[in-house]
């Protein structure tokens, strides 16, 4: 019995010196914010409560999110507070929220000013290049990041000359995997679909094989993003923080193998050399070509005495492992829960589905046989594009966002300290009723014409913090939906009712990823 205690103490020991400490860490920044509101301002801190130490009020809003009204949590409290700036305690932080479009607009427009992107610590122990965002040379590579090296590879230009390849690899998913099939359950299909593209995409990876020995690791790497920041053995965020290094290095072997056929990677494995031939322009050679040289940088602009050539500072297969797996985390499970909810919705409203069937038909006879899609076929879904951005507004996958304040500074009356998380939110935003009347009503009509007003439609966030992602998904989804409604029709195989809201744990989706009956379409 003794050696029993003795075990579990050294076991739960860690943890309990960590809550302790964050505690008391959240007791003196408390102390201290006091001491700067009596010394330098009257304005007082939003109302709210951090509620029990440690846990906060995150078990509430987790049962919110459970019972598929995640929006619940935010309106309580506006409505207790009379406020639609208030204060709570989630995932282990004190947390100012600014609910609604005004909100919105203020954190979206004060991003690298008074704001900056902030991650929650699992996510951070997870994927190292999310760690230190809000400091000096954090924000700055970050700015280079969103500014530099995302539009190279994610904009609408950039993507241009993928969308055939995508068209191409999403028949070859549905002829491997749906086809001849009289069930399939979606949601495990789609994370297959989204992560292979993912792959061929960002490493140009198209092996069967190596794409599914690295998903289950990746779900693991997904799986501990939402978990208590406690680094013990088999926790969540442990296996998730293996399965990360694993799927690093893997990712690391596959950048050095390009940069050895490119003859960028020397024996000591330089940043820095001589700037070669230009390579095959895929994603990868591009993430692996881009320098971001200041020609009065003597350390980043040098010269090759044996060549006399300029030589550029290139990025190292380390970082760009790190840079590619935080996108596709990013993407992999909002991109899949998107598609899921939508097929979802496409079997509860068939006159949507009839309209969208009709739309895609029109696109496909305007090809010649064989002919893949293009950006310009994609553009032109404009009706599907509006049912996915319905979608998008009653199931966001993510209900919102955090950042952190780079400096004291004062919103709507109160003091926001410096260091302070903020959080802004999609799904509170997307069901009011001041912004979308009838709100609970799935219409895609709302995205006709000028569409929603601004800041009101925020699922991918918004400013210089928007997700980077935003056109890829938009083509992946609607590559996927050209397909899917040509090719089948399917019915639940789990009844609901049509009104019913989706759980959210931590994404929203259908109960049991979401099981139908799927026949092939005659007509």
């Amino acid at each position: 019995m003794d050696d029993l205690l003795l075990k579990i103490s050294v076991v739960l020991l860690p943890a309990l010196v960590f809550l302790l400490s964050l505690y008391s860490l959240k007791f003196l920044q408390s102390i201290l914010i006091k001491t700067k509101q009596q010394e330098g301002t009257t304005a007082v801190e939003p109302p709210g409560t951090t509620g029990w130490p440690i846990v906060g009020e995150t078990l509430d809003f987790g049962r919110a999110n459970l019972k598929g009204f995640p929006e619940k949590f935010f309106y309580d409290r506006v409505r207790k507070y009379s406020s639609k700036v208030f204060k709570t305690s989630l995932i282990g932080e004190t947390v100012t929220v600014l609910d609604g479009p005004a909100g919105n607009k203020f954190l979206f427009s004060n991003e690298y000013k008074l704001v900056t992107i902030w991650w929650p610590r699992a996510i951070q122990k997870i994927i190292p290049i999310t760690e230190g965002v809000a400091s000096p040379s954090g924000i700055q590579a970050s700015k280079n990041l969103r500014q530099k090296i995302y539009p190279l590879i994610l904009k609408r230009d950039a993507l241009r000359k993928y969308v055939d390849m995508m068209d191409s690899l999403t028949r070859k998913h549905f002829d491997t995997h749906w086809d001849n099939k009289e069930e399939v359950i979606v949601y495990p299909l789609v994370q297959i679909y989204t992560f292979s593209m993912a792959c061929w995409f960002l490493l140009s990876v198209d092996d069967e094989a190596l794409v599914h020995e690295l998903l289950k690791p990746f779900n693991v790497v997904v799986d501990g993003f939402a978990s208590l920041p406690i680094n013990l053995p088999g926790t969540p965020l442990n296996r998730g923080i293996k399965a990360s290094k694993f799927i690093r290095n893997e990712f690391e072997k596959i950048v050095k193998q390009r940069m050895d056929q490119m003859h960028l990677l020397g024996e000591d494995e330089e940043k820095e050399t001589i700037l070669p031939q230009p390579p095959a322009q895929d994603m990868l050679s591009q993430m692996i070509m881009f320098s971001d040289n200041n020609p009065e940088d003597d350390e980043a602009s040098v010269t090759d005495d044996h060549n006399n050539q300029k030589t550029k500072k290139f990025m190292s297969a380390a970082y760009i492992a790190d840079l590619i797996l935080c996108l596709m985390a990013a993407g992999y499970h909002t991109t899949s829960t998107v598609i899921t909810v939508l097929m979802n919705f496409l079997a509860d409203f068939p006159d949507v589905l009839n309209g969208v069937l009709q739309e895609q038909n029109e696109i496909a006879k305007s090809k010649a046989p064989g002919e893949l899609l293009n950006l310009d076929d994609i553009y032109k879904m404009k009706y599907s594009w509006n049912v996915i951005c319905e979608v998008l507004r009653l199931a966001p996958p993510f209900q919102g966002g955090f950042t952190e304040a780079l400096t004291d500074f004062m919103y709507s009356g109160y003091f926001i300290p410096k260091g302070r998380k903020l959080y802004w939110t999609a799904i509170s935003t997307h069901m009011n009723l001041e912004n979308f009347p009838d709100p609970e009503k799935f219409d895609p009509s709302r995205f006709q014409g000028a569409g929603p007003a601004p800041y009101t439609f925020v699922p991918f966030g918004g400013g210089p913090g928007m997700c980077p992602g935003y056109e890829y998904a938009r083509v992946e989804i609607l590559v996927f939906l050209h397909h899917v409604v040509r090719r089948y029709t399917w019915e639940k195989l789990i009844p609901g009712d049509i009104n019913e809201r989706l759980k959210v744990n931590p994404y929203p989706l259908p109960p049991k990823g979401f099981p139908i009956r799927l026949q092939p379409r005659t007509t």
